[in-house]
């Protein structure tokens, strides 16, 4: 790994002298580290100071601080300017694919004599046992060896280039110091274009896009050839299939005529070798194949009389999804053989930074890049000289500086721009899943970063207040130490549910209390437990869950998110339910109270739609969480109707989880409904029934409050559950009486 530690010459622009905290020793020489565990503290007596971040503050930093140390919150100003310099981002590009490496290079001479090795067509099929032909063979296996690593190195260099001009080009006051360094990564990116360029041949580009640009010929179903294939259908579907195979492989790549000649086998690949017929309908498909070769090789040799043109396209962005197996992933190593052939023989100037190209092509090579090709936004220019590589300018107000994010007092801070969340992604892409935001428009909301971006888009104004990071950590400690420590692994972790309707524990499942546990345990490193508690208290407020999708799995909210705002098992209305004369299912029609406006979501509330409705958690839903494409309805609405096809092994819906008044009001609804069932005598009868038991529990449920105040416990559902009670007290009063 190179040294790429942050130095004193690196301009700091808005960002010089913005206090950071230092641990180090006791000693005026000593190294500043980031934390007071940093390996290279050696001492016990560790003094902690805060110090303005300029040059002299930058030299005296350790180098393992210097390139890795967090000396600032990453959602911050300052944090994502330095995470943009440390670690593997502008720095490191810096230093990286600036020359030849002397190690692991190669010359100028083995690069000629590979390349002229692979524009020769083998003169014999290797692997026959000649010693003459496995040594042809091993010399082209390591050339083309060799072509794969020049290839694979020209990427390399030119996506370091890229993410070192597209990290620079954020904090426009480095512009006058990386120039100069930026210039010799372009030196080296161009002479490793040219080396590329010797195994690329012009005419094997332009044959292959006549290629692409043929129509289907008409096919020659009649040769007697071909009879071993079948009936005339039979011949139809085998001789369309090897147009298309022959198409495919003769368009992509620059290959010779040679390199394809095994494709006429696959007419035949069904038919054993020894039945009669097969080895003519291998020179019928050959007799094709070459015609087809002859008609490509005569619209490719009409086409080099045509003008050449100007073309200007976009590379596909670098993605930073899961590259783990690749190292890389969008950018030019998603390009196919043939375009990467063109970019290297025609290129003629490039922003790499903004990932635009000027190409200067053959009009055939060009129709095929505007027809098919990998390129984003690709398009011809022929009025005047064309205007070299240039992408959309850029606002220089939209840089990051202090006041975007969180690191001023909320009244200084500047309006957000999709510049700012766009390099807040780039640098940090594991920054907070959602931010209290703040517009004229909408007053204060929780939104998370995509969400944000779709309404920047259309011309919103907001700021951000704050991320899930800088919510106070004595409340989130505080939070975390009621909650408790995840259970060993020995140990059993979540309690078993209780059914007893008159236990205290019953109904716990549903509560934002094990809600949160479950977001805490869930998770396995502890700095994911508290993040993610975080990231639960911000959602806890927002009214519509959906408003928080933002549209990818990995950037939205966790899932052990999800699971603390939503229950995972449907509630049991049965006390809610209007009395009726089944004996095995019947209500006792106690009002919904506060639980009438609790939220459900479901993937689909129609039943008219294909497919039945399920929880956003459940496995059938692939446990994506709640999206905007889901229903959402209330308790009230569940109610309401029976025709909702529900999924049996969810439920069909997940609730929003209840609060300490619901759930209270959820625990007394359903004793007074088994008060209910115990004294109806078409249901249970009065067996064993403990009367004095039944009218004491009856007597607590008369004055019964939900825990805490709450205006939804209106006087008019206060009013229905007295005169409940009070029917089943008659009842209770009246067995009591006729009990011999």
């Amino acid at each position: 790994m190179l040294d790429c530690s942050l130095t004193a010459d690196v301009p700091l622009g808005p960002f010089e002298g913005v206090p950071v905290t230092v641990h180090s020793a006791k000693n005026k020489k000593a190294k500043l580290h980031v934390t007071s565990s940093c390996t290279q503290l050696r001492t016990d007596n560790v003094a902690t100071a805060k110090v303005p971040l300029n040059a002299i503050t930058i030299g005296r930093m350790c180098s393992r601080c210097a390139q890795w140390g967090s000396w600032a919150r990453p959602a911050s100003g300052l944090g994502i300017f330095l995470e943009a310099l440390g670690g593997t981002g502008l720095l490191y590009q810096l230093h990286s694919y600036t020359a030849p490496d002397p190690d692991d290079g190669w010359e100028e001479e083995e690069l000629k004599a590979a390349a002229d090795l692979l524009q020769v067509e083998p003169t014999a099929e290797y692997g026959g046992g000649d010693d003459d032909d496995a040594d042809g063979q091993e010399a082209r296996d390591e050339a083309e060896w060799l072509r794969d690593r020049v290839f694979a190195h020209w990427r390399d260099a030119a996506k370091s280039l890229h993410q070192a001009r597209a990290i620079a080009a954020m904090f426009p006051w480095l512009e006058d110091w990386v120039k100069p360094k930026l210039a010799m990564k372009e030196q080296y990116l161009e002479s490793l274009q040219a080396q590329a360029a010797l195994f690329v041949d012009p005419a094997g580009l332009l044959l292959s896009a006549a290629v692409a640009g043929m129509s289907e010929p008409e096919l020659s179903l009649d040769d007697a050839a071909f009879g071993v294939l079948g009936k005339r259908e039979d011949i139809a579907k085998h001789v369309k299939a090897l147009w298309g195979e022959w198409q495919r492989r003769a368009s992509d790549g620059w290959g010779r005529p040679g390199d394809r000649s095994y494709v006429a086998y696959s007419l035949v690949h069904h038919i054993r070798s020894n039945r009669k017929g097969y080895h003519q309908a291998v020179a019928g498909a050959e007799s094709l194949v070459a015609s087809w070769e002859d008609t490509a090789r005569t619209a490719a040799s009409s086409a080099t009389s045509a003008p050449t043109r100007w073309v200007i396209a976009r590379l596909p962005e670098v993605s930073d999804g899961d590259a783990s197996h690749s190292g890389e992933a969008g950018f030019l190593a998603d390009l196919d053989g043939w375009t990467t052939g063109v970019l290297l023989t025609y290129l003629v100037d490039a922003d790499w930074g903004r990932r635009t190209l000027t190409l200067h092509v053959p009009s055939l090579i060009a129709d095929r890049l505007i027809a098919d090709s990998f390129l984003d936004d690709c398009r011809i220019h022929d009025v005047g000289v064309p205007p070299m590589a240039a992408g959309e300018a850029s606002d220089r107000t939209s840089y990051i500086q202090p006041g975007i994010f969180d690191d001023t007092p909320v009244i200084d801070r500047r309006p957000v721009t999709a510049d700012h969340l766009r390099a807040l992604r780039t640098v940090s892409p594991d920054v907070d899943q959602l931010y209290i935001v703040f517009s004229a428009s909408s007053g204060a909301e929780v939104l998370p970063p995509a969400v944000i971006e779709k309404r920047l888009a259309r011309g919103w104004n907001g700021v951000i207040v704050a991320g899930a990071s800088d919510l106070p950590t004595s409340v989130i400690e505080s939070w975390a130490g009621e909650i408790g420590p995840r259970p060993e692994e020995h140990e059993r972790i979540w309690p078993e549910r209780v059914h007893d309707v008159h236990d205290p524990r019953f109904g716990d499942w549903l509560s934002v209390t094990d809600g949160a546990r479950r977001t805490a345990w869930l998770t396995f490193r502890y700095q994911d437990g508290e993040r993610n508690l975080r990231c639960l208290a911000m959602a806890r407020g927002v009214h519509d869950l959906r408003t928080l999708d933002s549209g990818s799995r990995r950037r939205g909210v966790p899932f052990d998110v999800w699971q603390g705002l939503l229950t995972g098992s449907p509630l049991d209305l049965e006390p809610f339910e209007p009395p009726t004369t089944d004996r095995w299912r019947g209500g006792s029609g106690i009002p919904l109270g506060v639980l009438a406006e609790v939220q459900v979501y479901t993937t689909s509330a129609d039943p008219r739609d294909e497919g039945k409705g399920h929880s956003p958690l459940c496995g059938h839903a692939r446990e994506r969480g709640v999206t905007h494409y889901d229903d959402l309805l209330t308790v009230g609405d569940l109610l309401a109707r029976d025709d909702y096809d529900w999924c049996s092994k969810c439920g069909g819906y997940a609730a929003r989880r209840l609060t300490d008044t619901q759930l209270s009001y959820y625990r007394a609804a359903h004793r007074l409904h088994d008060i209910a069932r115990q004294l109806d005598p078409k249901r249970a009868g009065y067996d064993r029934i403990d009367v004095e038991t039944l009218l004491s529990r009856l007597g607590e449920l008369a004055d019964w409050r939900p825990i805490g105040e709450d205006h939804r416990y209106a006087w008019k559902a206060r009013r229905r559950w007295r005169q409940i009670v009070r029917g089943l007290v008659d009842k209770a009063e009246a067995g009591r009486r006729d009990t011999p």
